[in-house]
């Protein structure tokens, strides 16, 4: 069960329910990744709404660790979702938006690629 007011999601990740938490560790791990000077710059960089597959694997990572799995990038890498990039961009979203305080449906993620 998460609890959405420590920001704690779950998601499906390799036919498995996960849990995945932004904690203060994850933040610093994710400023450390992305070389953001504080966490005004890492939001700025969540929110521009473009992120990169890389992007998008190191917050996953980064949630996953911080809700207590030790896990690689490549592992992460590795893992499946239903929806296949749409619901990576999907994880991603719901985590930042439970992180920052945004609602889901206007979090900042990457924008799913469209059919053309």
């Amino acid at each position: 069960m998460v609890n959405r007011h420590r920001g704690e999601i779950a998601a499906e990740l390799d036919g498995r329910a996960r849990r995945l938490v932004l904690t203060l560790g994850a933040l610093a791990e994710l400023e450390d990744a992305f070389g953001a000077q504080d966490l005004i710059a890492l939001t700025d960089r969540f929110g521009c709404g473009r992120l990169s597959a890389r992007d998008a694997m190191r917050i996953i990572v980064a949630g996953l660790r911080g809700a207590g799995e030790d896990v690689t990038e490549d592992e992460v890498g590795r893992m499946t979702t239903p929806g296949g990039a749409a619901g990576f961009a999907r994880i991603v979203g719901d985590l930042l938006a439970a992180t920052f305080g945004a609602a889901p449906e206007s979090a900042p993620g990457p924008t799913p690629p469209q059919a053309g």
